[in-house]
């Protein structure tokens, strides 16, 4: 029996999002002797991701094998690939606090998971912990390939592309072919017969160009067919008409910029000053922006968790379909040579030349035996790029303020925040920053609670 690579999950309490990826890999032949080694510090969510796994291996007839671990370093040892996909303080106590005390100043968000002040807070308490993944990969599998579904994203690529630049890491997110699924559904048109290039920042990355293949081989542009249809209106017969009611900020922006963005607009009305603003419900319901959303999607979720686990428990096998993910991808052309192409987020080494050298950026990569291999962009439209620079800016405060332990700098990650700094003032900015910092307590580093260097008044 030929062997399997051995793929280690930290955070795989997070069960469904281990069943799909589990489910991706061992669908692909070479890979159904996998060893799939889980590890979470909930014994019993890790029981029944345990339970999952090996009914998926029923279910496919394969001879992948599972174990189960508490202890983080014994699930890394011997580690080909790494998949890392945990939430530092969960939807109780952090989440909830990183909406409900900026909404006490007047600062409303809807996702608060990437960049804001949500996105600040979550990369502060996330990105250690990710380190302390990084310190056991080099100790026990120095060689192994990270798979990063960790928001904030482009934070934690940039922070551990810094301190530990051996390890072997990419980024993952699924929305750039979540997006050209969604566009081609509402287009009519069979997404494989999409051609499109991507670059840009994680959650602000761009269509370059987006375009059919036609049945002679020739491409044609589709993006005067969006353009034409977002100047349309709401018509009830137009065809985008649900696409673009759920996307009004998305398609408001590319009619300015020209270019469609990858991230959703419930993500993308908080990335940008010009959706949300105190007193202007009006542009809350022209854009439909959905303030509060990631809390009420997280009620959601657990309560359908609860549902799918018990179907989890009664069912002798389990239902798998294709996932959106790269995961299985990598592992595959990583494993056997078998070349794929995926969008990656990867530290800026000149990919995008008009971006800075060090930040994270999303980029297409070749994957192979040789591991991941980032191509070059080039430059990116100059209006593109400076949009990227207000939130890199923030995301590089955040690093550094992570990376020399300076609470200063998270105050100026905030205040650099183009959403922030467009709602609150400079005391409040401070005074709420301070709140966050006490609210979150432990689950903040220690270096955070103590006395910060530059305080307003």
């Amino acid at each position: 029996m030929a062997k399997g690579p051995r793929i280690t999950f930290i955070g795989a309490g997070s069960t469904v999002f281990m069943k799909n990826i589990v489910g991706d890999v061992l669908q692909r032949p070479a890979l159904t002797n996998a060893h799939i080694a889980l590890m979470d510090i909930d014994q019993g969510r890790l029981d029944e991701s345990a339970l999952v796994a090996d009914k998926i291996i029923s279910t496919l007839n394969v001879g992948a094998t599972v174990s189960t671990h508490t202890d983080q370093r014994e699930a890394l040892d011997g580690a080909d690939f790494v998949v890392v996909a945990f939430q530092i303080g969960g939807y109780e106590p952090c989440t909830v606090t990183d909406f409900e005390i900026p909404k006490k100043y007047g600062l409303r968000q809807t996702i608060a998971d990437t960049l804001g002040i949500g996105g600040i807070m979550r990369g502060i308490r996330t990105v250690p912990h990710l380190w302390a993944v990084c310190e056991d990969m080099l100790a026990v599998c120095p060689e192994a390939i990270m798979l990063q579904y960790v928001n904030p994203m482009a934070i934690n690529t940039w922070a551990i592309a810094e301190k530990y630049p051996s390890i072997r890491q990419v980024g993952l997110c699924h929305s750039i072919q979540l997006t050209a699924e969604e566009l081609a559904r509402d287009l009519d048109i069979d997404v494989a017969n999409l051609r499109y290039k991507v670059g840009g920042i994680n959650h602000m990355a761009f269509y370059l160009n987006f375009e059919e293949v036609m049945q002679d081989g020739t491409t044609r542009d589709l993006y005067p067919d969006l353009h034409r249809a977002y100047a349309q209106g709401l018509a009830p017969k137009s065809p985008l008409q649900h696409m673009r009611c759920q996307n009004l900020v998305r398609y408001e922006m590319f009619k300015r910029l020209g270019y469609f963005v990858t991230e959703s607009s419930e993500h993308f009305a908080e990335y940008v000053p010009y959706f949300i603003k105190q007193g202007r419900n009006d542009l809350i319901n022209r854009f439909q922006v959905p303030l509060d959303e990631y809390p009420k999607r997280c009620v959601e979720q657990i309560e359908d968790w609860k549902q799918q686990a018990e179907a989890f428990r009664q069912s002798d096998s389990i239902k798998l379909t294709p996932s959106n993910e790269f995961a299985s991808d990598i592992v595959e052309s990583v494993w056997t040579g078998k070349p794929s192409v995926i969008y990656g987020n990867v530290q800026n080494k000149g990919y995008i030349s008009n971006l800075p050298h060090g930040c994270a950026v999303e980029v297409p990569c070749l994957v192979d035996r040789n591991g991941i291999q980032p191509s070059s962009i080039g430059d990116l439209p100059k209006h593109l790029v400076g949009l990227m620079r207000t939130n890199i800016s923030v995301q590089e405060m955040t690093v550094e303020a992570l990376m020399t332990e300076n609470r200063d700098h998270i105050y100026h990650a905030a205040m650099l925040d183009p959403h922030t700094a467009s709602e609150l003032d400079l005391d409040q900015i401070w005074a709420m920053t301070d709140e966050l910092i006490e609210a979150h307590g432990s689950w903040m580093p220690a270096w955070c609670h103590g006395p910060a260097k530059a305080i307003a008044a």
